[in-house]
């Protein structure tokens, strides 16, 4: 497989959901670079979070405050390695950390927490500020849930216009309410918000022709009004946070447009957690830039297979371990 033109590619760095006991260990024993991004994670954070990576057990990995931190972790580390054996020296990740390399893509963007990620490859945030940042997500998601309990659920074989219109039969404005979450690709939508309200929408769907409609093991109630204090504390974090313009467009997920402006990357992730992640339209406004591949970075390839369901003519790579770089021609 050869390495793509950079003019015409797109890097990506999943959410929540393509966790694994084991992610970037493989990677970490073959580059020291990347094994220096889980030792900074370690020190910076104060747990073993490589140790929870590499080993588990699964409900420490799987529980938000850490899965956040360990997805943007994995990501930057097949960041440094694609960087090193594709495209020179990348940097030292703090500010201004902006790519020195042969390879710079034409847009990157990040699904949910990913969009973080996504700001670190750009240049908007360094590396232990982003670290920080997603550490601090997941622990107000972790509060949200617990104070305001709710649900989420997969629907699969229905149109967002019709979810849309169930969602808000299925709600009680102001009580029990319900909303699109994730617009993953067409036919798979997560919906999201009040447990009642989730309930009602599922069995609507499958009235409405639904193929499935499955409930999700979670109890935060993710991209939803149900996450509007934690926004709020998002919103502070963010500030804190300080992001600079990105030297790589970035696509939003609220917005599925171009964020070339700190000013806008704030405004994105300060109504992250409430709004929906736009992921079908994120891909088509970067396949409509004219990218034709694009390479994700981190764990799992969850976003390499929803990229053939919105658009079978883009071209996807999942780069996470040792093996998948030995794929690529130098």
């Amino acid at each position: 497989m050869a390495v793509p033109d950079p003019s015409k590619s797109a890097f990506l760095f999943p959410g929540q959901g393509s966790q694994k006991a084991g992610m970037g260990k493989e990677l970490s024993a073959a580059h020291p670079e990347a094994r220096a991004i889980f030792e900074q994670a370690d020190e910076l954070l104060g747990i073993p979070l490589s140790k929870i990576c590499w080993e588990g057990p699964e409900a420490e990995l799987n529980d938000t405050v850490n899965t956040q931190p360990a997805l943007l972790v994995h990501s930057i580390a097949a960041l440094q390695v694609f960087y090193k054996l594709f495209g020179g020296e990348f940097g030292d990740l703090r500010p201004p950390h902006r790519p020195r390399s042969a390879f710079t893509p034409a847009f990157v963007a990040g699904h949910s927490l990913g969009e973080i990620s996504a700001a670190v490859a750009a240049g908007a945030l360094d590396y232990p500020t982003a670290l920080k940042l997603v550490r601090r997500r997941g622990e107000l998601m972790k509060q949200a849930g617990q104070q305001h309990p709710g649900g989420m659920a997969a629907i699969l074989g229905l149109d967002i216009v019709t979810l849309d219109k169930i969602c808000f039969k299925a709600s009680v404005v102001g009580k029990d309410v319900v909303q699109v979450a994730n617009d993953n690709c067409p036919g798979q939508v997560v919906i999201s918000g009040h447990s009642g309200a989730v309930q009602r929408a599922m069995q609507l769907a499958k009235e409405a022709g639904a193929r499935r409609a499955l409930p999700l093991a979670v109890s935060i109630a993710a991209h939803s009004p149900l996450m509007a204090g934690a926004q709020e504390q998002f919103r502070l974090a963010v500030e804190d946070a300080d992001p600079q313009d990105p030297a790589i467009p970035m696509i939003g997920n609220v917005g599925a447009a171009e964020i070339r402006l700190a000013a806008d990357l704030r405004a994105d992730l300060n109504a992250q957690l409430t709004a929906r992640v736009r992921w079908t339209d994120s891909i088509r406004a970067m396949r409509k830039a004219e990218v034709t591949t694009f390479i994700e970075l981190g764990s799992g390839n969850v976003l390499t297979g929803l990229l053939k369901r919105i658009d079978a003519e883009a071209e996807g790579m999942a780069l996470g371990e040792t093996t998948d770089f030995e794929k690529l021609a130098r």
